[in-house]
Order: structure tokens, then sequence, then C-alpha cells
């Protein structure tokens, strides 16, 4: 049997291009160990196609091809029908109808998809990252952190955190408590990138309270009573002082305000 040769021709790294190719290749068992693939990855130019086309005229290989450029898609079958060469175009037909159907050109730039995959898994990284240091789990995160988040507990650090992680910042938190000695690394922490949450008293005393008869507890514990309160808070600012962060006020504003205010904070480093 004779060798199958087949050049993926692609202005991007020619995945989809590939695995298409090795598909259709699957469906002739006898074929597929007597195939070869190339790719031919981040093609841009007229003359790199035209020497792709020489190569696999003379190599008898069949061309696949994913173009996102019409110039480019036009040139290699107009060429490749001239010399005679097996070509298909895996991308041009589809655009051509989605063209058609939302009366709309392409943006017509090669790769989106795989920035658009980088954008989704940066943000999945960082969802991970909030979620495996939170709460001062592991303090070796601290110093891994894009973001580091520092309060009493009921500051909303957490869902801070989590909403900071959809903007793909890794973000590790740390609650402080006086009977705690916080861990080493949050004095190695760049200050700039460390934030001290704080809130008034009272609204934490209501907020700590309601969170004991959610969890079907006695309100007056020590936790929420205001000289505990009060003690923490103190304990918090030395904490901070010692880093030499900033300190934000969360008392009434939301989550999506609070981190508004900390990327602008960071945009303007």
């Amino acid at each position: 049997m004779s060798l199958l040769r087949v050049f993926i021709v692609s202005d991007s790294v020619g995945e989809t291009g590939e695995l298409v190719a090795k598909a259709a290749i699957s469906q002739y068992l006898n074929t597929e160990q007597n195939a070869v693939l190339k790719r031919f990855p981040y093609i841009e130019s007229i003359e790199h196609l035209q020497e792709i086309i020489k190569l696999a005229e003379g190599q008898r290989a069949v061309i696949v091809y994913t173009l996102v450029s019409k110039e480019l898609r036009h040139f290699v079958e107009r060429e490749t029908a001239r010399h005679g060469i097996k070509a298909i175009d895996l991308m041009g037909p589809l655009l051509d109808a989605l063209e058609e159907e939302l009366h709309s050109a392409p943006i017509g730039e090669a790769g989106l998809v795989r920035k658009l995959d980088d954008d989704y898994f940066k943000k999945v990284e960082a969802i991970e990252f909030a979620v495996k240091y939170d709460d001062g789990r592991d303090p070796r995160g601290i110093l891994l952190a894009d973001i580091v988040l520092v309060g009493v507990s009921r500051t909303s650090k957490t869902p801070l955190s989590q909403y900071l992680a959809h903007k793909r910042l890794k973000v590790a938190n740390v609650p402080l408590v006086p009977e705690v000695d916080p861990p080493d690394e949050l004095f190695d922490v760049d200050p700039k990138k460390c934030f001290g949450l704080v809130i008034s008293p009272e609204k934490l005393n209501n907020i700590r309270k309601e969170r004991l008869i959610a969890l079907g507890l006695n309100d007056d514990a020590n936790y929420a009573k205001l000289d505990r309160i009060h003690e923490e808070i103190v304990h918090f600012r030395k904490v901070v002082d010692r880093i030499g962060c900033e300190t934000l006020d969360v008392t009434n504003r939301a989550v999506e305000e609070t981190a508004n205010l900390i990327l602008g904070k960071l945009q303007k480093q």
C-alpha cells in the first residue's frame, strides 16, 4: 500500500485540521498505519503557501487547510486546482455559510479559539487557586497570589476572592484572630498586592448574630459580642500596620464595589 501524505496548513497551530484529518483517516484502518501527517502552522503569506504547494506537488500530498483569510483560502483553492493537488478547505465553507446567515463578515483573525480557551483556563485556574488558599488553609499560597486579602471573620474575604478569581486573578485570603499568630509569609508579601478588609463593629455585630441564628446557635455567643469584635479589630490593625498594606472599609460596600476598588488601585501601580 502506498504512503498517504497529508499536509495540515493553518494560520494558527493546526490542531483542528490535524484532528479532523486523523478522524477521517481512522475510517480506513489499513491506511491509518501508512499515513504521514505534517503540520504547517502559522501560515500568513502567499509566499509560504507557494512553498507548501510546491512541496505537496512533489510528494503527492493531500492538503487539508484551516485558514480564516479569504485571500489565502482562495489562493490555495486556485493553485492546488492548477497543479492537480487534492485540497480540502475545512474552514471556508462554514465561514461563508455563517457570513450569509449572520449578515456579517468574520473578523479574519487567526487563533481566536485558542485565545478564548486560554482565557477560560486562566479563569478556572484562578478559581481553583482561590478555593485552595481560602481562609488561610495553606500559607504557601500567599507568596504565589496576585492579591492577598486579610481581615477578621465575616468581612467578605471568600466571596471577594471568588469574584476576583473570575477576573483571572489568583487570590489568597487570611483570617486574623488574636489567638493565632499570622503566617510568616504574610509579612514577606509585597504590601502593594495586600489589602486589609475592615468593617464597623456594629455592622459586624449584626452580621455575626445573623450568622449564628442561621446556624441554629445562640446569638449571644462571644463570637458576636461587641467587646470581642473590638478586640479582633485592634489585632487586625496591628497586623496590617506591620504588613504596611492598604485598608479598605467594606461596611457599606457590595463585593463588586470592593473588587472594582481593588482593581482600580492595582491598575494605578
